[in-house]
């Protein structure tokens, strides 16, 4: 069998569909588990005057119920900035901060319990949108900038400029499986904690922190999630903390697990963002200048804001050359739970800007916006150096531009929707092409770095440990392809074990779309030490001079008739003292970024994509469908084609929901609206595209990456821009493409109508 295969199927996906495949929820308990509640605010911002927890103590069932003053650790659930409680001391600042733990027998004793608890509050008025953050200067950190050339300076002598602002709305995770941890206590107060978390390591130091102890005591495991997009990064850390406390508390076994609407009204969104910006151009398009302040929305703490809106930073220019640029941004503090990662992790928000403004620099030129992106694309030999100052290397931007271009039949398709358009009254199409430019890595430096834990067992079977998580990603899928390959074994000979933080330690969350790239190095590194103990043996076996491995084989390069299996060749090594097990490790290499300057290589490569959407309106009703989209997208050399080509459909229809349908509403006390599936809307088959063509670029290798691959987590997500902006070209075709429309994002219905209606009362 071929490892690198396209055809090799997930290595879950038969546990998936039959159901039984082991999630938090799933695993076998005893008989002495309690079930876990956490008592959340229901005030946006109050104080707490005084609680009485006797009567809920005292319900038949309930074992124990806890205060911050029960917790025997830090009462702190970030280890770098502490500002986010474990459980409330004497204020809430969000609607969804945790108060209390409830441990009792059963859901419904703990439901109960809950009811019986007495809290006087006084309330104070809270900060709900970012607008009254700035009014109120509730910054989190000082103002953040990256900036080149002179960009006021170069403002001032463009031809044409225009400004604007542009309101980018939150986004709901929707994981499949909700957020669940379950801990076990052991002896000596020793903590086995099951969580479904991007980050177990850090999982293990939070939940250690809380209770006390040090990380020996702890830990932490992670067979897989059902879902996760970046809410399980940092908030997983929560429920592991809490069941932790009332294991430790009860010296019994505690889950917790979150009702879908508890999850959606008290986790993290994607940050909201309200963004300024002014863009400089001349009579061709080329933009001269570009200045942009971002600000968003960190919510009642700082989780990951700063990173995140760092990568904004980053993404201001998306794959655009622009010599004078000044990107700046500030993280506001608001009393809505604190936000957090989701995919893409800023990305979004920063590039969402740009494109707008290259929307209305082609409408004000009287041009189409697909060529006033093709003039402005970094270019292959010069104007190929970002705004952060580092060189973009092996851009294949006009390679996917002209093989897109000529396989979407675009200016073809772009003439028909004119004249579709001059013909019905009623309904309207739009085109755009959008592309994506996005950095491979960390931002946060030390954080790439990956570990492994290799073992050949003596019947000739590897077990692989690695430090990254399975969400569905086929993460681990990949990780068994890479192994094969790297040793020249069998695939139905090599298992991946549980991320465990007793068998790779300080590892890295499974973010920044990096988990093959750094966990398939880290695995790779213990398989060439592997190989370098036993090709010395296999060759005195085999009497050669030289070996290789290949499908389960050591076989002698001299005489290929000369070979032993995996099986005698592990029986021999062990028989001769040789060690069969392994450790690997990974840190990328050459990555740096000097803060205060503005300027680095913060990135270890980049990926490439762009796709072409076609939609039609009923101006009518403002309903809107995708009729076609054409999707080409840069891979690298692809381990697992029908994986990489998944992460891109999914990536996109999740795009295409923060871009269309996903609308969260919060009332004016701070409660979400909309907080289930009947009430927020995300993509179903009938959002999905009526033509959906997906295909990866071909024949460009990575020399970057394990096998020569590129990630594929995020970056399709920006593709999903082309919708946005199609509905967009849409709207402005009600008013033959002369009136700027009203636009924001999402694009609802309600949106996309009242933009058609605004415009009855616009002028150029």
């Amino acid at each position: 069998m071929n490892p690198i295969t396209n055809t090799l199927p997930h290595e879950s996906a038969i546990g998936h569909v039959t159901g039984s495949a082991i999630y938090v929820d799933d695993i076998l308990h005893p008989e002495n588990l309690l079930i876990g509640r956490v008592v959340f605010s229901q005030h946006a911002h109050a104080r707490i005057i005084s609680y009485d927890l006797s009567k809920a103590s005292a319900l038949n069932g309930v074992v124990d119920i806890l205060d911050f003053r029960r917790i025997p650790g830090h009462n702190q659930l970030n280890h770098l900035v502490p500002d986010e409680p474990c459980l409330a001391e004497n204020t809430v600042n969000c609607i969804g901060q945790a108060i209390f733990l409830i441990a009792a027998e059963t859901e419904e004793i703990a439901v109960n319990a809950e009811k019986l608890i007495e809290i006087e509050y006084e309330l104070l008025e809270p900060v709900l949108t970012i607008e009254k953050a700035m009014e109120l200067d509730l910054n989190l950190v000082p103002t953040r900038k990256i900036e080149c050339g002179h960009a006021d300076e170069a403002m001032a002598k463009c031809l044409h400029k225009l400004s604007g602002s542009l309101k980018t709305g939150a986004q709901e995770h929707w994981y499949l499986e909700t957020q669940a941890a379950y801990c076990v206590p052991g002896e000596g107060r020793e903590m086995a904690v099951y969580a479904s978390s991007q980050n177990p390591s850090e999982t293990q130091v939070i939940v250690a922190n809380v209770l006390g102890l040090s990380s020996n005591q702890v830990v932490c495991e992670v067979k897989r999630m059902g879902g996760a997009f970046g809410g399980k990064e940092t908030q997983a850390n929560h429920l592991a903390a809490w069941a932790g406390l009332l294991a430790d508390a009860t010296q019994r076994p505690v889950k917790i697990r979150l009702f879908r609407d508890d999850d959606q009204k008290y986790t993290g969104k994607r940050h909201r963002f309200l963004s300024n910006y002014e863009i400089g151009f001349d009579e061709n398009g080329l933009i001269q200048s570009y200045i942009v302040d971002f600000n968003g929305d960190a919510g009642m703490a700082t989780d990951l804001s700063m990173a995140i809106l760092e990568r904004a930073l980053f993404h201001a220019e998306n794959s655009y050359y622009i010599p004078n640029v000044r990107s700046t941004g500030t993280m506001w503090k608001t009393n809505l739970p604190s936000n957090t990662a989701f995919r893409g992790f800023g990305g979004p928000q920063g590039m969402a800007v740009i494109e707008q403004g290259i929307d209305r620099i082609a409408r004000f030129l009287g041009k189409d916006a697909a060529e006033i992106r093709f003039r402005n694309f970094y270019g292959e030999q010069d104007r190929n150096t970002t705004h952060y100052g580092q060189l973009l290397e092996r851009n294949h931007l006009f390679t996917i531009w002209d093989q897109l271009i000529a396989s979407s039949n675009y200016y073809s398709r772009r003439t028909a929707i004119d004249t579709f358009n001059r013909t019905s009254p009623i309904k309207k199409r739009g085109l755009a092409l959008t592309p994506v430019k996005f950095g491979i890595s960390f931002t946060t430096s030390f954080l790439n770095q990956a570990g492994a834990l290799v073992h050949l067992y003596t019947d000739g079977t590897l077990m692989v440990n690695h430090g990254g998580t399975e969400m569905g990603q086929g993460l681990h899928t990949k990780i068994l392809q890479i192994a094969a390959a790297e040793f020249g074994m069998n695939l139905k000979d090599i298992k991946i074990s549980a991320t465990n933080t007793a068998k790779v330690p300080n590892t890295s969350p499974t973010a920044a779309s990096a988990g093959t790239d750094l966990n398939g190095m880290a695995v790779k590194n213990a398989i060439e030490k592997l190989k370098t103990r036993l090709i010395p043996l296999a060759a005195n076996l085999l009497d050669a001079q030289e070996v290789t491995f290949d499908s389960g084989w050591a076989i002698s390069m001299d005489d290929t008739d000369k070979r032993i299996s995996f099986k005698e060749l592990a029986k021999a090594a062990h028989q001769a003292r040789i060690s069969l097990s392994a450790t690997g490790y990974y840190a990328t290499p050459n990555l740096h970024f000097d803060r205060e300057k503005g300027q680095g290589h913060p990135f270890n490569y980049f990926a490439f994509g762009m796709a072409v959407s076609e939609v039609e309106v009923d101006t009518l009703t403002g309903m809107y469908k995708i009729l076609q989209t054409d999707i080409l997208h840069d891979v690298g050399d692809s381990i697992n084609d029908a994986i990489d080509k998944g992460q891109i459909i999914g990536g996109f229809i999740q795009g295409v929901g923060w871009c269309t349908t996903e609308a969260i509403r919060w009332a004016d006390d701070g409660r979400q609206l909309n907080h289930s599936p009947d009430t927020y809307k995300i993509p179903g088959i009938a959002d999905v595209p009526e033509v959906f063509k997906v295909n990866m670029l071909q024949s460009a290798p990575n020399p970057n990456a394990i096998r020569k691959s590129k990630a594929v987590g995020e970056p399709p997500f920006m593709l999903a821009f082309s919708v946005w902006l199609a509905l967009k070209d849409a709207i402005s075709a009600t008013k033959n493409h002369k009136i700027e429309p009203d636009f924001e994002l999402p694009a609802t219905n309600e949106v996309v109508l009242l933009s058609i209606k605004n415009l009855g009362s616009l002028k150029r």
